[in-house]
């Protein structure tokens, strides 16, 4: 993830992500604490609220951004969410930021349109990574999104939230050996520092021994 954001700031450009994934299982959160891991590396960051769906979606991300010392870029309840995601990387560009991240939304009861939804936020941000947020504790569920999502968009590695929570980490392995994608972080409680690089010696660790 680093190495990425790296990467695109040697060549001048912005650093783009875009979460996926369902309702409930931290995408807005996760979104703030990426943005934190950034700006400890020296990033400027924007959030973009292209969950343009869910009440309280944009005051929660506000919340974060204020907290954070970052910017956000948000439309109206009902906007076209690529519109705000297209503003927020537009804005990123003019004011010379480094990084944009695009919280998405998750409303599964309806997946055709939301993932013809998702499928346009990406062709007009053209990020750098597509991550999916999935909820350990969910198990087989987040492993189901997770092949749905990446089968739609595609996508480049997953964050796993609540492994603080008593999760084993089964889900970790269901949703490598499905996306064939590596596992970026794990979240690890609520605070924006609690995000930890994947290790899979930890993963076996909790796997194995209980």
């Amino acid at each position: 993830f680093l190495g990425r954001a790296a990467e695109a700031r040697a060549r001048r450009e912005v650093f783009k992500v875009v979460l996926l994934g369902p309702n409930g299982h931290g995408k807005t959160l996760t979104a703030a604490k990426l943005a934190r891991l950034l700006t400890k590396k020296g990033y400027a960051v924007v959030l973009a609220c292209s969950d343009t769906f869910r009440a309280g979606a944009e005051e929660q991300l506000e919340e974060h951004a204020k907290r954070l010392g970052v910017r956000v870029v948000k439309h109206r309840y009902g906007a076209d969410p690529a519109a705000v995601a297209f503003d927020a990387v537009a804005h990123a560009k003019a004011k010379g930021l480094h990084a944009v991240i695009v919280d998405t939304a998750g409303r599964m009861q309806t997946d055709r349109s939301l993932m013809d939804e998702m499928r346009k936020i990406v062709r007009v941000v053209e990020p750098h990574l597509r991550v999916f947020v999935g909820d350990a504790l969910t198990g087989n569920d987040a492993l189901d999104q997770a092949e749905k999502f990446n089968e739609a968009v595609g996508i480049d590695g997953s964050v796993l939230t609540k492994m603080d929570a008593d999760a084993k980490g089964g889900a970790a392995v269901s949703i490598i050996y499905a996306t064939r994608k590596p596992i970026l972080f794990l979240g690890v409680g609520q605070g924006y520092d609690d995000l930890i690089p994947f290790d899979a010696e930890w993963l076996l660790d909790r796997l194995l021994g209980g």
